[in-house]
């Protein structure tokens, strides 16, 4: 008997993921398999479930309810977690050990001492009968830490080979090894400026960044982006909404230019702080997964400036790589082990995120 194989362990989980482009929900159903040295997994099945317009609708303003509203739709929306992953797992005939939730995100304001992911867990349990691993992030921030990024921890273990990783979702972030230990951080706003600035035209997204090409660059704006003090400001650090409301916006609203030319700024300002961040001095490859992996136009401007070879994996792994993740967290937590480093949030230690929920 083959003693590396007899001592493989297997897991099956499920990951949940909801970005802040409410595009939907990405489902992931993965394996993870672990031997003495290292994790190796597969994507064996995932689907995005896009949102109806009623929950699109609640989630994009949620922060400005009121403290009932924003209980009830944590409780509905966890309902609703459930039923769709309910669904999933039955229509592929599915059985994972649990279930891995994101939850999506309503505040995060760390440096106030708190996160708030919402989608309840009992109600994902309750709807789906299985175990639940969700509120990732609470327990960085109670240790002084920003919740966040999260994925980087997956990055080391299951992308390793790769110099850099750089997701290009709601926000840019990126995670790479120095020193020793796994840095990462967000970069800047990436696809919720462009949506909004989109949603203009009457489109959802800005398919392949067709619209930015046709714009033209406008200096001014791009200054006024490229001086935001969060850029000067060293890691470990992290972005949410909030941040976006009070201080992209308001440098949009102020130049009366035709909205190709701001989302012709806006993807170039992207592509410029990601190449500051890993682009200008240093070689290696840059593994780039999320939605904005489809925007050819991005992806073309940071191409040119860029020394790193830039790697787009397959439609799967670009799709569904934090769900992926977010199933292996789980995973992490599920065994006891630390899902959430230091390293990248700044937290006092490592800890073990997530709480746990059993179905029965």
């Amino acid at each position: 008997m083959d003693s590396t194989n007899s001592k493989k362990e297997t897991y099956r989980a499920t990951g949940l993921m909801s970005g802040t482009s409410l595009d939907g929900v990405d489902i992931a159903f993965c394996t993870f398999e672990k031997t003495e040295t290292e994790w190796s997994y597969r994507i064996e099945k995932a689907e995005t479930i896009p949102y109806p317009d009623t929950w699109k609708n609640r989630l994009s303003g949620l922060e400005n309810q009121d403290a009932l509203t924003f209980a009830k739709a944590d409780s509905e929306y966890g309902h609703y977690l459930g039923k769709i992953t309910d669904r999933f797992l039955r229509k592929h005939d599915l059985k994972p050990f649990f279930i891995a939730s994101h939850g999506h995100t309503i505040f995060h304001q760390p440096g106030s001492g708190f996160t708030s992911q919402i989608g309840k867990g009992p109600a994902i349990a309750a709807e789906t009968g299985y175990p639940v691993v969700c509120d990732f992030r609470s327990t960085d921030v109670a240790f002084g830490g920003q919740g966040a990024p999260l994925v980087p921890a997956g990055d080391r273990f299951l992308f390793g080979e790769y110099t850099y990783c750089l997701n290009l979702g709601g926000f840019a972030n990126i995670s790479f090894e120095k020193s020793g230990q796994r840095i990462a951080f967000d970069i800047c706003p990436a696809n919720i400026v462009l949506n909004y600035l989109v949603a203009s035209l009457e489109k959802e997204y800005d398919d392949g960044g067709k619209s930015a090409r046709r714009g033209k660059l406008h200096k001014p704006l791009l200054e006024a982006l490229d001086s935001l003090i969060f850029y000067q400001t060293p890691p470990p650090k992290s972005l949410g909404k909030e941040w976006v409301l009070a201080e992209v916006h308001p440098l949009l609203n102020q130049f009366a230019i035709p909205v190709e030319d701001k989302l012709r700024t806006y993807t170039e300002h992207i592509a410029g702080q990601v190449v500051r961040v890993a682009g200008k001095t240093d070689t290696g490859s840059l593994l780039i997964t999320g939605g904005g992996a489809f925007n050819t136009f991005l992806i073309e401007k940071i191409r040119e400036n860029a020394r790193l070879t830039v790697i787009l994996p397959d439609p799967l792994t670009i799709n569904f790589k934090e769900a992926l993740i977010f199933a292996f967290l789980g995973v992490l937590r599920w065994r006891g082990e630390v899902n959430c480093l230091k390293s990248v949030t700044g937290a006092r230690i490592d800890t073990i995120g997530g709480a746990i929920y059993q179905a029965f």
